[in-house]
């Protein structure tokens, strides 16, 4: 995966004829939480209108796919600038599946609890927890990860592995950043903890995403031919690099504040970042366009 030279790129079609799929990020990339983005869907739409290439979304929700197709819905983002979602959710649902004699707490908000829908386990209060499920923070607008610290301090003291359905620190809200379930995977860990992350930047998200896009393709798709697109230097940029798939950096995102105008990143700012991050990128752009 070298770097161009220059890294900044006008738009998705400079890079769209090499690519055969894409994996995009969904928070911070297709919408902040509360609209879509609208050239960023158009880009999306006019990659699989104009190359035949297929779209694969790849989100680190605590939900599995039904639920967030719904909200991409209401939040306006269109159907035919995607062909499929894979959500963390998703592979979380199948490492429950398969220690489903277990019993588990979870600890986020009661709108994730369609992760546990249909799946064959025990859900349990703290005292009779075998193991944990993490979505993220029940009350996300108002609590911090330190509002936790008793009760993981409690968990590790009883050595219960948690299972991070989110490994985001952090997503944009519209203007506010909100803490997700990612930030008390690392809490807990600080304290001694045993954790399970599975969506980005880990193997098995990739995994999930990459027999997608095979199925969608007909056959398998070569990772040289996939592009994947993320906001995230700690999930997205460095899960594409860790997974061999050549990545474009959207800049504007939860790092936006740290490459100059928002709209107008400074290319050095963005060259050292990725340095000191020990991360590269095929390429990058403000925001998603065409």
């Amino acid at each position: 995966m070298s770097t161009p030279n220059p890294l900044l790129v006008p738009g998705l079609s400079a890079l769209a004829p090499a690519y055969k799929a894409v994996l995009c990020d969904v928070w911070g990339v297709l919408h902040n939480g509360v609209a879509a983005f609208p050239k960023a869907c158009e880009a999306l739409q006019r990659y699989r209108a104009e190359t035949g290439g297929k779209v694969v979304l790849i989100t680190n929700a605590p939900r599995p796919s039904p639920p967030i197709l719904e909200q991409l819905a209401r939040l306006g983002v269109p159907r035919d600038a995607f062909d499929a979602v894979v959500t963390s959710g998703d592979v979380t649902r199948a490492q429950l599946q398969a220690h489903s004699d277990i019993p588990v707490m979870h600890i986020g908000p009661d709108r994730d609890h369609s992760l546990f829908t249909g799946l064959d386990l025990t859900l349990t209060d703290e005292a009779g927890a075998g193991q944990v499920v993490c979505t993220g923070l029940v009350d996300d607008e108002r609590e911090t990860p330190e509002d936790y610290r008793a009760l993981l301090e409690r968990m590790v003291a009883r050595d219960l592995p948690l299972l991070c359905a989110n490994p985001d620190i952090v997503v944009e809200r519209g203007s506010t950043l909100i803490w997700c379930a990612g930030a008390l995977a690392r809490l807990y860990e600080d304290l001694g903890g045993r954790v399970t992350i599975l969506g980005k930047p880990h193997a098995p998200i990739y995994e999930a995403a990459l027999a997608r896009v095979a199925e969608l393709a007909g056959a398998p798709v070569a990772k040289t031919d996939i592009l994947a697109i993320g906001d995230g230097l700690p999930t997205d940029i460095r899960g594409a690099v860790a997974n061999e798939i050549d990545v474009l950096f959207i800049t504007g995102g939860i790092h936006g504040a740290d490459f100059g105008p928002a709209g107008a990143p400074v290319e050095s700012l963005v060259r050292k970042r990725l340095e000191e991050e020990g991360l590269r990128a095929r390429a990058a752009i403000a925001g998603l366009v065409w």
